[in-house]
């Protein structure tokens, strides 16, 4: 059925360079709105390189018949932009002050900042609604910890609230699960699922299968820059696919929706 809504995302021949390093080179890139898209590949990949044009840390090479838009738009105000996606990243995580309170990290995120709030003005509105995504990823209890104090995986999940309170119609999350044990993969994922079923655009990078949540339908495999396959989860993720990816062999295995390699 046609439709008149511009994509989320359009990279059209763009080339980007980190630390003086070409990554990517006339890459072609395009994620609708709404979709669910998993991006996975090896360290060095290009993954977090992708993540920071979006989030404009970086910005592609200026060429001639090159463009990147967002929503349709090439240029934009960044602020605006800021709460219609929500990010997590390690970066961020490790960005917080230790004596930060955990509620403070949730509500820095209508400001677009890192650390407490005692130069801002938050609303009660605005305190309550960070209240309220405090609470639906299981951090209530927390709101006046030292941000030192808590594990890693409650470090994300606060994150994710701080992601959620401008309610984006798109988030992304940057290898999401990295640094966290079995029972915080677990409640990370379960979150994520959640946030999928709510039929907005979800983009996750990775290099875990693993971590590829049933809600996902499109994933799309890079490697040294470049896309190696991009499509269905069914049909992407292949034991020869995923070989080449990582230059290694290996089986692949699915259950109720859920992948795993075996090597």
């Amino acid at each position: 059925m046609p439709t008149d809504t511009p994509p989320f995302l359009e990279l059209h021949q763009v080339t980007a360079c980190q630390q003086q390093h070409r990554v990517f080179e006339h890459l072609n890139l395009c994620i609708g709105m709404d979709e669910r898209v998993a991006i996975l590949g090896p360290n060095g990949a290009g993954k977090s390189t992708l993540l920071k044009l979006i989030s404009r840390e970086i910005y592609p090479v200026d060429q001639e018949g090159s463009w990147l838009r967002l929503f349709g738009q090439q240029h934009f105000n960044l602020w605006a932009m800021r709460a219609r996606i929500g990010f997590v990243s390690l970066d961020l995580q490790e960005d917080y002050t230790p004596y930060t309170k955990a509620l403070d990290v949730v509500v820095s995120g209508f400001f677009g900042a890192i650390g407490a709030y005692g130069h801002w003005s938050p609303t009660p509105e605005q305190l309550a609604k960070a209240r309220a995504f405090t609470a639906q990823v299981g951090m209530s209890g927390y709101e006046q910890q030292m941000y030192q104090r808590l594990s890693t995986g409650q470090k994300r999940r606060l994150l994710l609230a701080r992601a959620l309170v401008h309610e984006p119609a798109s988030l992304i999350l940057d290898e999401p699960t990295t640094g966290l044990d079995m029972g915080g993969t677990a409640q990370l994922l379960g979150l994520l699922r959640g946030f999928a079923r709510q039929q907005r655009t979800l983009i996750i990078t990775t290099h875990h299968i693993e971590e590829v949540i049933p809600e996902i339908e499109r994933v799309i495999l890079i490697k040294d820059g470049s896309i190696l396959a991009d499509g269905p989860k069914t049909r992407i993720l292949t034991e020869e696919n995923l070989s080449t990816l990582y230059d290694t062999r290996l089986e692949v295995s699915t259950r109720n929706g859920w992948y795993r390699c075996w090597y």
